[in-house]
């Protein structure tokens, strides 16, 4: 269940994005994914996480609620 805290997922980068977007989405969390450097907004939100990932769809920064 989701938290009011800040949260990160380290073990997750390396990860193929569209499997850990499923854990997230069951855990409550609204998740995108998003190419490396991709562009986003300032706004600040504990049930949102980005997934920012290479061409092979896996997770290339640590994943963290925000």
């Amino acid at each position: 269940m989701m938290s009011n805290e800040n949260k990160s997922w380290p073990e997750f980068v390396g990860k193929d994005a569209d499997e850990v977007k499923s854990q997230l989405t069951a855990e409550g969390y609204q998740v995108e994914i998003k190419p490396e450097g991709a562009p986003t907004t300032r706004d600040f939100r504990l049930n949102r996480v980005r997934l920012f990932v290479d061409d092979n769809n896996a997770i290339v920064k640590e994943p963290r609620t925000g």
